[in-house]
């Protein structure tokens, strides 16, 4: 086992990570910009380094800074959390290359996942079932375009290759706007993920968002750890997920896990991944896979008892996974709201000093939260200063106790999204479960302020 992890990355992932290291009797080194040298998991640290100002170009995405951290600390691994490095394959090389550990999949695994057209064709070779479309990257003869859309059948759906986060991706209804919409996204792919290269699928109309949680070890072995329901979005960004999923058979769920645990062998997949497919008429689509740990995973780790970060660590660290499929049990339900510093319908960023900050508390609830009263949110980064995380026998006791948890949180100085919440938990369609993924957006339409 290492004796000093690097953590790359801040916020309530990089508090999460210190404190698994933490439990496995493992120093974290917390790394930090100018504008988070107040954050929770500084202050805990046992040693911290400053790796440059505000701006994430200069500090959490400057590769040589964070290298050049855990070489001065003697860290012996580093662990990107997620977002910002934590899905670079370059980035995971050059870890490598200057001798860390780290601690998710190969530089190859990542690379392959993340061009969507190559992560398509490897889940097609291991029998994942996938959205109909091209069979690869578009080419550039219009005359093919159009004849590969007309086969898969509008709508159909143009997406970036390189792509990920909602970005990269554009709807086209008819034949006339297929060729404009595809030179479109081709450009702003070019711009946004320099890969160009797009492809095109067959667009679902409502379908459900259900993702696949996996780890696997590098000796082969792999399990998956069921299923989460990440439905409830708006503009392709998730704002509260559950698990299980409501209203899908469990034989569905343990076929579709099998086939993921499968191409994770093929692959030779080491480390955490989601598996997200389109849930619709009973049928599942996969859409992409994401080579890190997730925001939601606390709502898997509730209704299994599986520690998925101390997990990743350990397996990064050469150990065998500690069990078996069989050994994975599903327990009640847990539900996740993502508390976000913004107007919670306008959705405009709120950063600023919280001067009351009040978590809620009782027996199944959760809170994974980098802030506390006075901490000053900064404007530079993404709007979620946190999550609040409740378990219960069913999914009625789950819903009942994150109304109860919401109603006890007290977050002043700021807004946050907790009354979107708060509407959302007495919802009566969301509360019937199985929501599609377009169902948020069409609700605010109807509620708008």
């Amino acid at each position: 086992m290492f004796k000093k992890i690097l953590v790359a990355n801040r916020g309530e992932i990089a508090l999460r990570i210190q404190r698994a290291c933490r439990e496995l009797g493992i120093q974290a080194v917390m790394v930090y910009s100018e504008a988070d040298r107040e954050a929770k998991y500084v202050k805990l640290a046992e040693e911290a380094v400053c790796i440059g100002p505000a701006q994430s170009a200069l500090s959490y995405l400057n590769m040589p800074a964070i290298i050049s951290a855990a070489e001065v600390t003697d860290a012996e691994a580093i662990h990107p959390g997620y977002g910002f490095l934590s899905e670079n394959a370059d980035f995971a090389e050059r870890v490598e290359k200057s001798g860390f550990q780290f601690i998710g999949p190969t530089p190859e695994s990542i690379r392959m996942m993340g061009d969507k057209v190559s992560a398509k064709q490897a889940m097609i070779k291991a029998g994942v079932p996938c959205v109909p479309g091209s069979e690869g990257e578009l080419p550039d003869d219009p005359v093919q375009i159009r004849r590969i859309a007309k086969a898969v059948g509008y709508p159909v759906i143009i997406k970036a290759a390189g792509g990920g986060g909602g970005r990269g991706m554009r709807v086209v209804h008819t034949e006339a706007a297929l060729l404009n919409a595809v030179t479109m996204t081709k450009a702003e792919a070019g711009a946004a993920f320099g890969n160009p290269a797009v492809y095109l699928e067959k667009f679902l109309q409502n379908p459900r968002h259900i993702e696949i949680q996996i780890l696997a070890d590098k000796y082969k072995n792999a399990v998956y750890l069921g299923e989460r329901d990440c439905s409830m979005q708006r503009r392709h960004q998730k704002i509260l997920e559950e698990a299980p999923a409501p209203g899908i058979a469990r034989r569905l769920i343990e076929r579709l896990g099998d086939r993921c645990v499968a191409a994770c062998k093929k692959i030779g997949y080491r480390g955490a991944g989601t598996f997200e497919f389109l849930y619709e008429d009973g049928e599942f689509y996969f859409i992409e896979m994401n080579t890190r740990v997730q925001v939601e995973h606390p709502v898997t780790e509730m209704i299994t008892g599986v520690d998925i970060v101390k997990t990743q660590i350990m397996v990064a660290a050469g150990e065998k996974l500690p069990f078996t499929q069989r050994q994975i049990g599903i327990r009640g339900h847990a539900i996740e709201c993502r508390v976000n510093a913004e107007d919670p319908f306008k959705f405009i960023p709120s950063p600023g000093r919280i001067t009351m900050w009040h978590a809620p508390g009782g027996p199944g609830v959760r809170v994974d939260s980098h802030v506390y009263t006075n901490y000053f949110v900064p404007s530079n980064y993404d709007s979620m200063i946190g999550k609040i995380i409740v378990h219960g026998d069913t999914r009625e006791e789950a819903l009942a106790r994150m109304r109860s948890a919401l109603g006890e949180t007290v977050v002043e100085g700021i807004n946050t999204n907790i009354a979107l919440h708060r509407e959302l938990m007495v919802d009566a369609k969301f509360m019937a479960g199985g929501t599609n993924i377009h169902y948020l957006e069409e609700w605010l339409v109807q509620h708008k302020r």
